[in-house]
């Protein structure tokens, strides 16, 4: 017992004096992680951030955890949160989830005080989309200079229901500000600077940035120095009175509502009694009151008058978010992997955008339709007008979004403020009439051999879009470095000229691996600026 208090205490102390060590003490911890000597990064798999929220935490705000004697092994991933819509059955999701990871240079100390990469995982607030990201690639292509953080955080209504009253609201975005928080307490005992965090974030990731730079008014906490926003989503956004309806359809197929069960004191001390996979049977989506069906996403964060005090549109018009360098763009063809093929009638159309934004009026919706008029010759056959569709929302949701946030940072004095479009092909979606689909870029900035598969053939060594990964990860990486996507970005990669509103000009990553700075073309303008008049009537 005693040899080993002394080899547990020379560790610590050999990490504090030599450098990172494979044994870190956190505030709450100690934790032994994994180096590899191919590629020179270590990493610290499955770090408790949070108590777990279960019993009593369940739909709370996160707490501190519990500190645990003794080394913990750091070797794997842990369970990712679970998913609306996902089978009880799961074995790779839990409750108990809010776990994160870290990856830095096995060369770094203490001292080093490398930037770090906080990556905020996409799933329309509705499932862990990106989970067990690896970050070592990336690492590589910093000449192992960054340090790299990505954590789950809980979604649907784990993390985005509420009552008004005893559930807080936008649990799943504190969790992101609580592993926020947890960075800058422990981040430089892992060779991180906590006073360079660049966020990124990929989908909801995105608009999680988006949201936290306009958290409480916009006001700066120190969290968090830069950010790098893959294809910004800006979804139907309410109040916390108009997602009652939410809550109370879930108690009420629970048999929680009041009146179904007098075992309980309240509807929310019945949920708490339910089991988990009591719970996700339940787990899925409704439509919003007055839509015919149900959205792709429901459970969303809500205007609570705190956290988040307007709709997106309005907190950026108003310039109430933390003003910090931005990269911001979106793929070509961002809709596509999201609308129903079967869309074959003008009216469907107008039925899915509808259903994804409530608050649409008729008069909008024709305006849409004149705005992308349907090319496709084969009508009436089915699914001609999926293209069409596919585009309307791919523009209302991701595009347009990212182009307004860019004209605001502008607008408001930010001068590191850089938009990019992502147009490289990879055949197999091409073929599959995907084009260039949603954040198919990920793929690239972390390295297609990041851990978790599903990255485009193309993208692997020898593959004809190979050429675009070391492009790509050299701004990205050069960013997070330096706030500058050019300082260090990849030789022979063009440079890559601010946004300003008066020339829109706007970085092309292109599938002959020749990067060109380009114009936005003038429909895309102008549907941008229709969708940027109605946002805010629609709750976006």
């Amino acid at each position: 017992m005693r040899a080993n208090f002394v080899l547990v205490a020379l560790s610590l102390s050999v990490s504090c004096t030599l450098g990172v060590q494979n044994v870190v003490r956190t505030n709450c911890g100690v934790y032994n992680g994994r180096n590899s000597a191919k590629d020179g990064t270590t990493r610290w798999l499955g770090m408790r951030y949070a108590a777990p929220p279960v019993g009593d935490l369940r739909f709370e705000a996160p707490q501190d955890p519990q500190c645990v004697d003794g080394i913990q092994e750091a070797f794997r991933h842990r369970k990712y949160c679970l998913a609306t819509g996902a089978s009880p059955k799961d074995t790779q999701t839990s409750e108990d989830c809010l776990f994160l990871d870290v990856y830095a240079p096995t060369n770094a100390s203490t001292s080093s005080r490398l930037p770090v990469f906080f990556f905020i995982q996409g799933g329309g607030f509705n499932a862990n989309a990106n989970p067990n990201l690896e970050g070592r690639r990336l690492i590589q292509a910093s000449n192992h200079s960054i340090v790299v953080v990505t954590f789950n955080y809980r979604v649907g209504p784990y993390g985005f229901i509420t009552d008004g009253d005893e559930i807080s609201p936008n649990n799943g975005l504190l969790d992101q500000r609580k592993a926020l928080q947890w960075v800058q307490t422990n981040i430089a005992k892992f060779g991180g600077d906590p006073g360079h965090v660049v966020l990124g974030g990929a989908s909801a990731g995105a608009a999680s940035i988006s949201l936290q730079l306009a958290a409480y008014g916009g006001q700066d906490y120190g969290l968090f120095h830069g950010a790098a926003a893959e294809s910004i989503s800006f979804a139907t956004v309410l109040t916390v009175e108009q997602s009652q309806y939410q809550y109370d359809n879930f108690t009420h197929r629970l048999g929680c509502a009041h009146g179904q069960n007098s075992n309980f004191t309240s509807s929310l001390a019945c949920l708490r009694s339910k089991t988990v996979a009591q719970l996700q049977a339940k787990n899925h989506n409704i439509p919003y009151p007055g839509a015919s069906g149900p959205p792709l996403y429901m459970w969303n964060p809500v205007v609570d008058g705190d956290l988040l005090r307007d709709v997106t549109y309005n907190l950026y018009a108003q310039g109430d978010f933390v003003k910090v360098p931005m990269l911001i763009g979106d793929d070509t063809n961002g809709g596509t992997v999201f609308t129903p093929r079967n869309t074959s009638t003008l009216r469907q159309s107008d039925e899915f955008l509808h259903n994804q934004f409530p608050y649409l009026q008729t008069d909008q919706l024709s305006t849409i339709n004149k705005l992308y008029p349907n090319s496709n010759a084969s009508c009436p056959a089915a699914g001609c007008y999926w293209r069409q569709v596919s585009d309307a929302y791919g523009d209302m949701r991701y595009m347009c979004p990212g182009l307004y946030i860019s004209s605001e940072l502008e607008h408001r004095g930010v001068r590191g403020t850089w938009n990019y479009r992502y147009d490289v092909r990879d055949p197999a979606q091409v073929q599959e009439g995907l084009g260039v689909p949603h954040v198919v870029e990920v793929s690239a900035i972390f390295g297609p051999q990041n851990g978790t598969g599903g990255a485009p053939a193309s993208y692997l060594p020898g593959g004809i879009n190979a050429h675009i990964v070391p492009v790509i990860q050299g701004y990205w990486t050069s960013f997070i470095r330096s706030l500058d996507p050019n300082k260090y970005r990849y030789p022979g990669s063009a440079r890559w000229d601010p946004w300003t509103e008066s020339g829109r000009q706007r970085l092309l990553f292109q599938t002959e691996g020749v990067t060109a700075m380009e114009t936005v073309d003038y429909n895309t303008q102008a549907r941008c600026q229709y969708f940027n008049a109605i946002g805010p009537s629609i709750l976006q």
